[in-house]
């Protein structure tokens, strides 16, 4: 028990930037719904907003909780808390789907009048209108996976695997490279209205497939490393040969753990893919049975 009763940490710039992220959904989405009946508020906000709420505070448990402590004294536990931030977090954080009402709580798009809120909703979703836009990035989404694992594997590279823990400002820029590029990634990988994937569901499977063959060769790597690489981590409580198998350890958090939320999307994305199928299929035989029909005469005698 004292294990999570101890060592919380009271990091202001994590809690300043919960806060605000926070509160700005939370007033964006109390915007949204003002002034329309309850019927009518848009599908599927209450999951959204949880989910949301619930991979920001992930994000800021891994950092002010017990696990942001052990991991400057455990590797294993910094791995995990990596898995955290990287993968976990920003999954939830998409499927969220937070981006128009962190605009609106911001107060940087203004605020939507009854009538526009009731047009988007009578379409079938808040966001109606403007599914199909997306930002520039989202078009090159080999770009973005490549990135996410370069920044995956630079941070678990000795020197700024060490660096973390004496500077500040090194381990702030491990944070926040591991949520955006972890955000960025996702949005390649699931909708998050306004925001669509420009791959098909195929084609986003073998993007999962690339991400996860990385973050495996990775932790097999430490798995099977029998040389000390993070010398960082010596003095508490450990010695060499800890400090090896904690690497170890460590290596296969990188390796497991990872696997869980890709299998489950590479899934969900195989079987949309065999639906998609399966609609077309199923309309193209209904346009082969239109034009067979069109091919007979509509009177007897006209042929």
């Amino acid at each position: 028990m004292n294990v999570v009763v101890s060592h919380w940490s009271a990091n202001v710039a994590a809690l300043t930037a919960y806060a605000v992220a926070a509160a700005a959904h939370l007033i964006g989405t109390r915007d949204a719904a003002t002034g329309l009946p309850r019927p009518s508020r848009p599908r599927g906000q209450p999951a959204r907003a949880a989910s949301y709420q619930a991979g920001l505070l992930l994000a800021l448990l891994a950092i002010v909780s017990p696990m942001g402590y052990w991991a400057y004294r455990f590797i294993w536990v910094r791995n995990v808390q990596d898995v955290v931030l990287a993968i976990a977090a920003p999954a939830l954080i998409v499927l969220g789907a937070p981006w128009r009402p962190l605009t609106r709580g911001l107060r940087l798009g203004g605020r939507l009048n009854p009538a526009d809120q009731r047009a988007a909703v009578s379409a079938g979703d808040e966001e109606a209108g403007t599914r199909n836009w997306s930002p520039g990035w989202t078009a090159v989404p080999i770009l973005v996976t490549v990135a996410f694992c370069v920044t995956w594997w630079v941070w678990h590279v000795p020197a700024p695997f060490d660096a973390a823990l004496s500077s500040s400002a090194v381990y702030a820029a491990e944070v926040v490279s591991y949520l955006t590029a972890g955000i960025v990634l996702w949005l390649q990988l699931v909708e998050s209205p306004p925001l669509r994937p420009r791959l098909a569901p195929l084609r986003r499977i073998v993007l999962v497939l690339a991400v996860a063959a990385s973050g495996t060769v990775l932790g097999l790597i430490r798995v099977y490393s029998a040389g000390l690489v993070y010398p960082a981590y010596l003095g508490f409580r450990h010695h060499v040969l800890s400090v090896v198998a904690d690497q170890q350890v460590g290596g296969a958090v990188l390796w497991v753990i990872p696997l869980v939320p890709f299998s489950v999307l590479a899934v969900a994305l195989a079987i949309r893919w065999l639906k998609d199928e399966e609609s077309e299929a199923s309309a193209a035989g209904v346009d082969r049975m239109v034009v067979h029909r069109s091919a007979w005469p509509s009177r007897p005698g006209l042929r």
